[in-house]
Parts: C-alpha cells; sequence; structure tokens
C-alpha cells in the first residue's frame, strides 16, 4: 500500500457481472491474485427477477450463485485492482462477463464489510473458530479467537475445517507439533487446544510468522514461530495445510520431520490429485483419504515404528 493510499485511509472495490457457472472459477482467481475478498451478490436483488438462495427457508442445496451474479473483490491499491481487471478479462472463464469498474472506499466500509462476511465457525461439536467483534456461542467448549487478517486460515475454508476436525479427535497432551507453513498459525493454535505441550509453526512468510504469533499470544498458547529452518527434530504430528504441488516437493522433508508413531496431515489436495500425493509419500508412507468437502480432501498417514 503506497503512502498515499494509507493516509487516504482507502480500498478499491471491483464489481463485475458474471453468470452462475463462471462464480466460482473467478471467485478462487480473484483470490490468487491478492482479493483482500470476494463476496457473491444476486445482480437481481429487489426486482421481480430475485431468487431465494444460500439455505433460505425451504430452498435446495446452496449453488455457487446466481443465475446473474455480481462479485465484489476489495483490493489495497487501484493498481492491484486494475492489474486484476486486465488478468481476469484475458481468461476464458470470464466469458459472458462484464466489468461494472472500480472504486475507492474507506476504512470504516472495509470494516463494516469484513465483519459482515466473518461469522462465528463451528468445526466440531463445542469447537469454534470466533471472530472478535463477536460473542462465543453458548455451547463453546473450546474456542479459538481469531480475525481475518493477510495471513491465510481463518477457518472457513474446507481445507482448515478438515485439519482441525481431525485435530479435535484426538488428544494431544505431552505431544511435539508442526505446523509447516503456519499462515495465520490456526493449525497450531488447535494443536495448543487440545493439549499439545511444543508446538513450532513455520512459513517462508515474515508477515505469516508475525500472523501466527499475535494469534497465538491472543489465543494464550505458548509456541515457536519462524522461518522453516526453526524446525529441528522429531515430531509427533506434522501437519501441512499448503497445495498439492509444493507438498510433493515437501514429501522428504515432511516426513524426515516424523517421528516413530508420529502422525502426518496434509490438506489443500484436490480430490483428482490424491494418487499424485500417494505416489510422493509412498517411500516413507501410506496416505490415506481421511475426509472430504466441497471437492478438497485430507490426506492423513502414520510413520511406522523403526
Amino acid at each position: 500500500m503506497t503512502a498515499d493510499t494509507a493516509a487516504a485511509g482507502r480500498l478499491y472495490e471491483w464489481s463485475l457481472l458474471v453468470p452462475e457457472e463462471a462464480v466460482e472459477s473467478l471467485s478462487d482467481a480473484l483470490e490468487a491474485l491478492d482479493a483482500l475478498s470476494v463476496s457473491v451478490e444476486d445482480a437481481d436483488a429487489e426486482t421481480p427477477a430475485e431468487q431465494a438462495l444460500f439455505g433460505e427457508p425451504g430452498m435446495p442445496t446452496p449453488k455457487a450463485g446466481w443465475v446473474r451474479s455480481r462479485l465484489v473483490a476489495l483490493f489495497t491499491t487501484q493498481e492491484a485492482a486494475e492489474e486484476a481487471q486486465q488478468l481476469i478479462a484475458l481468461q476464458d472463464f470470464f466469458a459472458g462477463g462484464v466489468s461494472l469498474g472500480i472504486r475507492p472506499i474507506d476504512d470504516q466500509d472495509w470494516v463494516r464489510l469484513t465483519q459482515s462476511q466473518f461469522a462465528p465457525v463451528d468445526i466440531a461439536p463445542g469447537f469454534w473458530i470466533v471472530p472478535s467483534w463477536h460473542d462465543i456461542p453458548p455451547d463453546a467448549r473450546q474456542v479459538i479467537r481469531l480475525d481475518p487478517g493477510l495471513a491465510f486460515g481463518t477457518g472457513t475454508h474446507p481445507t482448515t475445517r478438515m485439519c482441525l476436525r481431525w485435530i479435535a479427535r484426538h488428544d494431544w497432551s505431552g505431544q511435539r507439533v508442526l505446523d509447516y507453513g503456519c499462515g495465520s498459525g490456526i493449525l497450531a493454535i488447535g494443536a495448543g487446544k487440545f493439549g499439545a505441550s511444543s508446538i513450532v509453526a513455520v512459513d517462508i512468510d515474515p508477515a505469516a510468522v508475525e500472523s501466527t504469533r499475535g494469534n497465538a499470544a491472543h489465543n494464550e498458547v505458548t509456541l515457536c514461530a519462524g522461518l522453516p529452518e526453526l524446525a529441528e527434530g522429531p515430531f509427533h504430528l506434522v501437519l501441512a495445510n499448503i497445495l498439492a504441488t509444493p507438498l510433493e516437493v515437501l514429501a522428504p522433508l515432511l516426513c524426515q520431520h516424523l517421528a516413530p508413531g508420529g502422525r502426518l496431515v496434509l490438506a489443500g489436495i484436490l480430490e483428482r490429485q490424491a494418487d499424485r500425493l500417494k505416489a510422493a509419500y509412498a517411500p516413507w508412507v501410506t496416505l490415506e483419504v481421511s475426509d472430504a468437502e466441497d471437492g478438497w480432501i485430507l490426506m492423513t498417514a502414520t510413520r511406522l515404528p523403526a
């Protein structure tokens, strides 16, 4: 963000009109282009063509969007918004899409929009991820307080939810845990909430390391966070929620960090990528699909004793 932008307290909103079948691809692409948030609205709202959607009473399973959907993406600078606009316009999946323009919005609008998009997330019975501006649900027995930020991992993505669900099913008391590619630190914090006594969280992004440290302190979880070289020695649990290609490359390293009898948990993998990951890790462990949600899978393995 430039000094002028920061001083003005401005963010930039790009709105576009897209057909229903393009909503998911465009949302993923906008997130990959560093949009701070992407929201989907009914382009025909408050007209006779308006459609009830997203779990309203009596409706079927929610869809990705409406027949005519309005996507709104937020960026930190006008340049970033314009670059995204130019790149998206060249993509095949933008066929039928229309750009509605880029406009500046002030910080107050950004805070209001962000807070409206992030509600408490129910991970497992009694286990919630709760933004700081929300009250803790009455049935919560275990809570991670986490606000959306620049680092990946707020509990809303299927890969994060699956990892946390898996962690919540086990007691990690006295165990040593490694969160490789920690992002916001949410998985490391989750392990701490379920008893882990020694936690190391690493990421190649210094901003993610700082985010992890701050989030851990806010949740009263003690851990060590740093760059990847901080990870040393064997761990009882190794977590890596990244993407399939880097997970393939990291196979020898992650397995090297597994203690005999240790558990490996991998996420960021699409269903069609399962066989690739199984082959990459076969020299060390046997990966299995332990969970699936919205086309994403969770893969786990146990390192056999020497």
